[in-house]
Parts: structure tokens; C-alpha cells; sequence
């Protein structure tokens, strides 16, 4: 009984159960027709790790074929193998094995987006952003997706709270600098500006997740504690004479602060009467 292809996840196989590694269905495809797409998840592809499976198809030889969907002109459009792709234009491949679909647009996403997802070096940031490509473009909820790609919905819910991120941030998970837990982390401080000045001094400090956990929480206590009103500092009795005298001569509530040589009086007005009545009162003053 011929074998299922491995490597690309549960989610391709429920996807597409009758796809094997034996028989008419693999053709070999000239590099040249072939054509990477442009929806593909993974944004980068780290060299050295292209060079190393490059020597690897040198002595081995590409053992999962790749999976292509024909396009106009005789060409084909690969949905997934792009990284054997790369690596095998690298080791001077003329031909690939590739097997053909015809695959309705919706399921290409879905095939690239789940087959970067198995590989644990996908960043994390593309890896959101290929969720909310397919959520937008296919309609589908966090539960679908949830259920299309094999991910628990806390996972797809935590990978998408990361988008919300500055770009300070996510450009850091994005370089290594800070992992999926450390954004997580981050996501739940309310303040942009508390994301970033604890997203550099993890970064710059290596926290680990746990530390960075205890300084968001205390984050999230200075936030939430409200802020201590001042206490008014009592005025001199002559000075708290003539703040009454104001309010009376005006109408006007008055707030005087500061001391006998220096200060500041406020009056306050909470109508247009009130208003009209204090520009007669400097009326009666100029005259």
C-alpha cells in the first residue's frame, strides 16, 4: 500500500487524503515553469538554512515532491515545497517532482499557510499574518480556522493579538530579538508606550518570558492604582479672608493658592449670567 506524504502535517492529509508519494500523480516539472507564490506566508528564507538543504538534495535528492497548481502559459504556480524549490535551483536542479492540482484559490492559502505552520522556524509574525489573510479573504472565524489548520483557538487567538503590537515590537519578534510568548506578553499591557519600553529592555536584557511576566504585572498595578489627589495646602487665615471676600464681591467661586508674597487666584464662572455679572463688577471697578 503506497505511503501518504509525510512532513507537510495532518492538515494536508485531511485536506487531501489521496495524495501519495508513488505513481502517475508525481510529474517531473522543468525549474524554469515553475514560479513561487505570491501569497506564500513565509516572507523570508534564511540563507544558510536554504544552503543546507541544498547539500542535502545533492546527495539525497528531493524526497517530497513538491505541490503545484498549473497556471496560464504552461506554467505552475507552487502552493507548497518552496524552500525545496529554492534549495534545489541552488544545487543546479533542471527538473523537480511535483504533483499537480487543480485547487480552488481558498484551499492554495490554506495548503501554504498550514505547511509553513508545521515548521517550527516560521516566524511567528507571518504566521499571524497568513491566519489573517485567510480570515479576511475566506471569511472564516477563528473557530474555522481553528479547526482548518489544526490549532487550538487560544493559539489562533494569541497569534492574532500580536498584530495589534507597535511596529517597534513586532519587528523584534520578527528579527529573533523577542519570541511568540514574549509578544503575547506584551499584547495584554494597555499602553503603547509600556509595550515598547518593556519589549527593548527584554530584548536588551534577554529576559526570559516568566520575567517579563512579573514586569508586566507589576506594569499593569502601577496603571490601575489611582492617582493620589493632592492635598491643598491650608492657607493663612487673612489670605482664606480674602478668598471668601472675592467669591462675595463676585459671585464667583474663587480658588487662591500660594502664600502672602506670592500666589495665584481662579475664579470660576458656570453661566453666562454669571459671566455678565462679573463684567459689571469690573465695570464698577474702572469707573
Amino acid at each position: 500500500m503506497p505511503k501518504k506524504i509525510h512532513g507537510l502535517g495532518r492538515g494536508l492529509d485531511s485536506l487531501f487524503p489521496e495524495m501519495e508519494e508513488t505513481g502517475s500523480g508525481i510529474q517531473e516539472i522543468s525549474a524554469g515553469e515553475l514560479d513561487p507564490n505570491p501569497d506564500q506566508p513565509r516572507r523570508t528564507f534564511e540563507d544558510e538554512s536554504i544552503a543546507q538543504l541544498s547539500e542535502s538534495i545533492r546527495n539525497q535528492g528531493i524526497l517530497q515532491p513538491l505541490l503545484v497548481v498549473p497556471t496560464a502559459g504552461g506554467r505552475y504556480r507552487i502552493i507548497a515545497g518552496e524552500r525545496r524549490f529554492r534549495a534545489a535551483r541552488m544545487a543546479g536542479m533542471e527538473t523537480l517532482p511535483c504533483i499537480v492540482k487543480d485547487i480552488d484559490v481558498i484551499s492554495q492559502m490554506e495548503i501554504a499557510l498550514i505547511e509553513n505552520l508545521q515548521r517550527e522556524d516560521l516566524n511567528p509574525m507571518e504566521a499571524a499574518k497568513g491566519i489573517q489573510a485567510l480570515m479576511k479573504q475566506c471569511g472564516y472565524t477563528q473557530e474555522k480556522v481553528s479547526a482548518r489548520l489544526g490549532k487550538s483557538r487560544p493559539a489562533v487567538a494569541n497569534l492574532l493579538r500580536m498584530l495589534t503590537l507597535p511596529d517597534e515590537i513586532t519587528e523584534m519578534v520578527r528579527d529573533g530579538l523577542l519570541t511568540a510568548g514574549h509578544a503575547r506578553v506584551l499584547a495584554g499591557l494597555g499602553s503603547r508606550e509600556e509595550q515598547i519600553r518593556l519589549g527593548k529592555a527584554a530584548a536588551e536584557q534577554g529576559m526570559s518570558v516568566r520575567e517579563l511576566e512579573r514586569l508586566a504585572a507589576a506594569s499593569k498595578t502601577r496603571e490601575a492604582k489611582p492617582a493620589r489627589p493632592r492635598k491643598r495646602a491650608e492657607l493663612p487665615a487673612e489670605l482664606n479672608e480674602l478668598q471668601d471676600k472675592i467669591r462675595v464681591k463676585t459671585g464667583l467661586k474663587s480658588v487662591l493658592t500660594g502664600s502672602v508674597s506670592k500666589g495665584k487666584i481662579v475664579l470660576q464662572y458656570s453661566s453666562r449670567d454669571e459671566l455678565e455679572r462679573f463684567n459689571e463688577v469690573l465695570d464698577l471697578i474702572s469707573e
